[in-house]
């Protein structure tokens, strides 16, 4: 089964990603740990998606889709979450094609749906574990250890694209690019929404029965 989460930053896509890697067994592709990996790397593609993440802006189409694809070939016949991919029609237009070469196709398409303002509370107030990447929040789960990670010890930090002054930025490019794939799939009849202002377990409950797992 291969599924696409799509939502504005702060949504809960990675937080409900683990929730069914743990229960279901599920692959995990997300396009910010490929990005993030490519730029601890320092690979030419790494460096050239940093400038744009640290702006709060999309990476270029041709980037993401080399990262993807490398990663599909990688993983055949597993299923697999796409987790911020794709964001655009094009991208989406490419992802169909992908997985046509291996005979697949996406199953489900589930909409992330908040209000905007609850968003810049989550993205301002997160903390990511510079060591194992363990999310935690300022307000809603702070680590019992200050500005060190429970799990690891690692140093927390506020990513530079969480920010105040880039956030808003983020939300208009998220509303720009996705919002007409949001569309792509609606009128496939993929598409289905799930409220994440909810608590996460709820979230969990809804996906679940959306994808058949209850």
């Amino acid at each position: 089964m291969n599924v696409i989460l799509i939502g504005a930053p702060g949504s809960g896509k990675g937080t409900q990603s683990r929730y069914l890697i743990d229960k279901h067994q599920f692959l995990q592709l997300s396009t910010g740990d490929l990005l993030r990996g490519a730029i601890a790397e320092k690979t030419e593609i790494g460096l050239m998606a940093q400038g744009f993440m640290d702006q709060g802006k999309l990476v270029p189409d041709e980037v993401m889709v080399k990262l993807v694809e490398s990663f599909i070939d990688k993983n055949k016949g597993k299923s697999v979450i796409f987790d911020g991919f794709p964001r655009t029609v094009a991208q989406a237009e490419s992802l169909e094609q992908m997985l046509k070469k291996s005979a697949n196709q996406i199953d489900k398409v589930i909409f992330f749906s908040i209000d905007s303002e609850l968003l810049v509370s989550r993205l301002t107030g997160r903390r990511t574990c510079a060591k194992c990447g363990e999310i935690y929040h300022i307000e809603t789960k702070p680590s019992s250890k200050g500005e060190v990670c429970e799990k690891c010890g690692g140093e927390l930090r506020q990513r530079p694209d969480d920010k105040k002054e880039v956030i808003g930025e983020r939300l208009a490019q998220f509303e720009k690019n996705t919002g007409p794939t949001i569309n792509f799939y609606r009128g496939k009849n993929m598409l289905e929404k799930v409220d994440c202002a909810k608590d996460p377990e709820i979230v969990l409950e809804e996906i679940e029965e959306i994808l058949g797992l209850a």
